[in-house]
């Protein structure tokens, strides 16, 4: 399955809003790589194994299963999590891109590629196409959740 959606983080037209740096927002977005649990619901136990200048390597306890995450960092543009398949969980990608098409407009696009079928791929089975539509919705909400957590943490200074 792959899944496309993108979050508006600062709207220029809403001087209620407090406008976010791309600076602040790279640090919310790396909290996020770094300390999942606080983002993510079940999340018991986060490791960093190994860490480069543009990458690092995790492991995260979620009930019963290892996750195994090889994360790839391109300083304050994007951040991509490609976790690794085991017997209990088929792999695949996320990336969160910092997009920002006029000056100050910042949006976040998250882009998922994973092995669940779209559709009835599988033996035919009809209830992939609403499992996925689950999970697309799922990954929707966590996300809008993540950045709503994130603007909290910057309002309140938080991320320094």
């Amino acid at each position: 399955m792959q899944f496309e959606h993108i979050i508006q983080i600062n709207d220029l037209n809403n001087p209620m809003l407090l406008p976010i740096t791309r600076t602040e927002l790279w640090k919310g977005l790396m909290r996020r790589a770094e300390h999942p649990q606080e983002y993510l619901i079940g999340v018991e136990r986060v490791e960093i194994l190994a860490r480069g200048v543009d990458w690092l390597q995790r492991e995260m306890q979620i009930g019963n299963l290892l996750v195994t995450d090889r994360i790839l960092l391109e300083h304050e543009v994007q951040i991509r999590f490609e976790t690794e398949p085991s017997d209990q969980h088929g792999g695949g990608a996320m990336t969160m891109r910092i997009e920002e098409p006029e000056p100050g407009a910042l949006f976040v696009r998250f882009s998922y590629d994973t092995p669940l079928p779209e559709t009835g791929q599988m033996d035919g089975e009809a209830g992939d196409a609403y499992f996925a539509s689950y999970v697309k919705a799922a990954y929707r909400d966590t996300d809008v959740d993540m950045v709503r957590k994130i603007r909290a943490r910057i309002e309140s200074g938080g991320l320094n």
